[in-house]
Formats: C-alpha cells, structure tokens, sequence
C-alpha cells in the first residue's frame, strides 16, 4: 500500500510542476521584447501568473515529491513524474487552438506505457533506513555531484561559443540542476527525522545543511536558467530535452551511488525500458514545435 501510495504521489508531483510550467511559458510569451532585455527577471516575479506557477512547482509540488521519496526513494519518482508530459502536450494545444496529431497520441501513449513499467518494475530505495554517513557513500556523492557541476560548466562554456545551442544547452543545464536537486532531496529525508529529533550526529548536522543548501541553490538555478531558455526555445523541446539527465541519471544513482543491489531480471528490464520509453515520448511530443509567438 505505501508503495503505491509513493507512486500517485509522485504523478501528482509531475502533473503539477507541468502545469507550472505551462503557466510559466505563457507569461514569458507575453512579455515585450523590450523587457526581455532589461528586466526579465524583475517583469517575472511581479507577474501573479508566472508567480502561481512559481507555487505549483517549488510548494505543492516540492511537498508531494518530499512526501513520496520517503515511500520508494529518488530511483523512481523522476520517470513516474513524466506523467506531466501528458498535461504539456495537452494544455499546449489547448493554449495554442490545435488538435493532437497521430505522433503526439503515440507519444502520449508512450509516456503512459512508460509510467506503468517504472511502476512495475518495483525499483525502491528505503531512504528511512539506509546508512547515510558511511564513508564509501559520502565519497560517491561527492564524485557524483562534481561530475554533474563539470558537466553544467562544460554545456554553459559551449553556449557561450555556439550560440544556435543556447536554448538546449540552458535546457540541459537546468535538467542536470534537478537531477541534483532529485537525489539530495533524497539525502535531506534521509537526514531530516534525527536532525528534528535532537538524536543527530555533527556529520549528520553537516550532511542535512549541505543537503539544504544544494537544494535550494539547484532548484533556483535551475528554474532560473530554464526561464532564460524560454526566450528563445519552445517548452515542448526544452522541456523533453530538460528531462533527458532527470531521467537517466537515477538508475546511475541507484546502482553507483547507493551500490544497492540488482533485483530480478524483469524489474531491471521494466525500469529501463520505461526510460527510454520516456525520452524517447518526449521528444515525439517535442514535435509540435510550439514557437516563442504562439502562446497568447
């Protein structure tokens, strides 16, 4: 029962910070060029729309993706929250006038077959109960996280000297921040009932503030870094290209990271092929090429 209580949380994680996303690009869309320029950011946060979806994602759907790590852990809640794929396709068209077309409904249906085999494939990791101060895990988190950072230096360094890859290059960036962001939450649940309790330990006490600072730092930059990608890139491709490292890097994280071990042959092909089913609805979705004009 709390398996599955894990899983609808995590959809209903994805379908909300989906519909932030949504909300977001429309305002981004209509603001004028002008104050694209000089003041993006200051023009976003007084809008109550782009504020709204600012809630969805950071509040509501920060607290049902707490509220389901501590039931099946980070492996999994990433692909189960592709569910909100689904409302982007959808609402996109709905903002924009236009019917689904054939490629669209596959890749809807992928997504949802997807969803179900990472459901089925019963990949979980008991954050309550694991040993987060062993030495070997502290030092794989370490080498996990800097090689994600040499990897967002690397994307905003290639950027900078091609600029036709901005907006992707923005989109990865911000995919690989959550996909940080995805895993120390993971840390922060782990850490956050001794630190509460009184009963914590100073590496603990150390290992609950980095994981707070990271998040934070990760979900700002993130959010921050997308909305810059919107300027010149369309939500139905920056948003499957953002999900390609949220996506793929949790097995590496369950498998490299947590060294837990391989359950039975079934579960391993389900979770796998419910990725690749993932990303590969995504960029089927992506398809409808929905332009910075589009959305009024």
């Amino acid at each position: 029962m709390s398996y599955w209580l894990g899983v609808s949380l995590a959809v209903a994680s994805g379908l909300l910070n989906n519909v932030g996303s949504l909300l977001q690009k429309k305002v981004v869309n209509d603001i004028p060029q002008e104050a694209r320029e000089k003041r993006f950011f200051r023009t976003l946060i007084r809008n109550p729309l782009w504020f709204a979806g600012l809630v969805l994602q950071l509040v509501f759907g920060s607290i049902f993706f707490m509220a389901a790590q501590l039931y099946i852990g980070p492996a999994l809640i990433p692909g189960l929250m592709a569910t909100g794929l689904i409302v982007l396709a959808v609402g996109s068209v709905w903002l924009i006038g236009e019917s689904l077309r054939a490629q669209e409904v596959v890749g809807i249906l992928a997504v949802m077959a997807g969803i179900a085999m990472l459901a089925l494939s019963g990949l979980v990791i008991d954050v309550p109960s694991y040993d987060f101060l062993d030495p070997g895990f502290i030092t794989r988190i370490a080498v996990f996280t800097a090689g994600l950072a040499i990897l967002m230096l690397v994307l905003s360094v290639l950027r900078r000297r091609r600029l036709r890859t901005t907006a992707v290059s923005l989109a990865l960036i911000s995919g690989l921040c959550f996909a940080l962001s995805n895993y120390w939450i993971g840390v922060l649940m782990g850490t956050i009932s001794h630190v509460f309790e009184g009963t914590s330990v100073i590496p603990e006490l150390v290992l609950f503030g980095g994981s707070a600072a990271i998040l934070v730092l990760t979900n700002i930059f993130g959010i921050s870094t997308l909305q810059t990608a919107y300027k010149t890139g369309q939500v139905n491709l920056l948003i499957p290209i953002q999900q390609v490292p949220v996506q793929t890097t949790p097995g590496l994280v369950y498998l490299l990271v947590f060294l837990l071990p391989l359950p039975d042959l079934l579960s391993v092909i389900l979770f796998f092929s419910g990725v690749a089913l993932i990303i590969v609805s995504s960029f089927l979705l992506a398809r409808r090429q929905v332009t910075i004009q589009s959305i009024k």
